[in-house]
């Protein structure tokens, strides 16, 4: 129980601090590269608007963008850029290479073509932002060298990454460490808790049995009286309501099952099984098994058959008249699969996993009725928690209900 309490709270520590560690280094990437962006999209913006003819010449005069952002008096040396345009009979061809050399006319006419045929005004290609503007003679599309901001963005991105992982890995070992001291005072209660139910149980226990003894004697010499039947019916509830709430509390110890073995499951619930196949029957219930051979399960094989018991008990109390209840024991995808159906008429189906609450009834009249405690669904969910599966509940009209453990 320790450590199941334990890894809940560092999965929640660590869900929330990955949480707004992920909003950091998405926020922080996506601001750069918003601002990256933008500034190159004016600068490219700016180099096509101040037109052609500056692209021509011996002098080759470069455009006005000292005081854009990513300007400045070194911005002719550093500001490598290409033009190309397609005219309104679809062909391509370079207007200027003179503020670039790694590029010749083909690739850049290859690069034009591919940018035009996207249809967008700009965005990124290889190691270029681009920008498309068109006019009445066509389409021209600037590329700007874009391959020191890129290496800066993927840089940006890999060290914040990194940086957020380790930041991860810190705060996990810490809350490791930490979580002990944490949910040390809730262990401490359910310890408490524990304690007081398994005291109690053993205290009730010897009253519990006098009184039933003292009730069978009296039967024996005052047959037929219903006052003591009554008693001892009621005394027989409170044994198993006892017993119950003992093994239930064990449940929750750090190794319930300490004796765990590999059995046969298919053996295990034939066994577990067959007393119901005569009670369903009994009481005008249609009963169907179906329960695979060579099936094998490690663990705690008397609890399995307790669980599978539970299951089965509550088809049969809860079933409609003249309905049905069927068991499926089988494999599918390596683990082991239990299912008990049973027709009925449920009340509500808007929270069915209320039915593994202590002591929650969905109908307390017809509870009452059939002598149930209201807590054998929370030992068979117990039972299965402990062996690592999982159990779930579904009913799709409220007029059948499946409970399905997987082990």
């Amino acid at each position: 129980m320790l450590k199941k309490i334990q890894r809940r709270f560092i999965l929640a520590a660590m869900a929330a601090f990955g949480t707004v560690m992920l909003l950091i280094v998405a926020g922080i990437n996506w601001a750069n590269y918003i601002q990256t962006a933008s500034m190159q999209d004016k600068l490219a913006l700016r180099l096509l608007e101040h037109g052609r003819p500056a692209f021509k010449g011996a002098e080759r005069e470069f455009p006005p963008i000292r005081d854009l952002p990513g300007g400045g008096p070194e911005a002719e040396f550093t500001t490598r850029f290409f033009i190309a345009a397609r005219d309104q009979s679809g062909n391509i061809k370079v207007i200027s290479r003179d503020f670039i050399f790694s590029i010749d006319e083909e690739t850049a006419a290859e690069y034009a073509n591919a940018v035009l045929q996207k249809n967008r005004e700009k965005g990124y290609y290889r190691d270029y932002r681009y920008r498309v503007k068109e006019d009445e003679s066509g389409a021209r599309v600037l590329f700007l060298n874009a391959s020191m901001h890129l290496q800066f963005m993927r840089s940006l991105f890999f060290v914040s990454s990194g940086i957020g992982m380790l930041s991860l890995f810190l705060v996990f070992l810490l809350v490791v460490f930490f979580s002990r001291y944490a949910v040390r005072p809730y262990l401490k209660n359910m310890e408490r808790q524990r304690r007081f139910i398994t005291d109690a149980g053993h205290e009730l226990k010897t009253p519990i049995t006098s009184i039933s003894t003292s009730a069978d004697i009296a039967a024996m010499e005052h047959e037929g009286d219903e006052w003591i039947a009554n008693i001892q019916r009621q005394a027989a509830r409170l044994a198993k309501l006892t017993s119950d709430l003992v093994a239930l509390s064990r449940l929750d110890e750090e190794m319930p099952f300490p004796e765990k073995s590999r059995f046969s499951l298919s053996d295990a619930a034939w066994e577990a099984a067959e007393p119901f196949e005569v009670m369903a029957k009994a009481k005008g219930r249609q009963y169907f098994q179906n329960i695979e051979e060579n099936l094998n399960f490690h663990g705690d094989r008397e609890s399995i058959q307790k669980m599978i018991s539970i299951l089965l008990d509550n088809a049969v109390k809860y079933s409609d008249p003249g309905g049905e209840i069927r068991l499926d024991v089988y494999r599918r995808r390596g683990k082991n699969c239990i299912e008990v159906f049973n027709t009925c008429d449920l009340p509500d189906i808007s929270d069915l996993n209320r039915l593994f609450d202590r002591f929650y009834r969905m109908d307390e009249s017809r509870s009452a009725h059939t002598g149930g405690t209201g807590i054998g669904l929370s030992m068979a969910q117990g039972i299965v928690q402990t062996h690592g599966g999982s159990i779930r509940v579904k009913s799709q009209d409220g007029k059948t209900i499946c409970f399905k453990v997987i082990l």
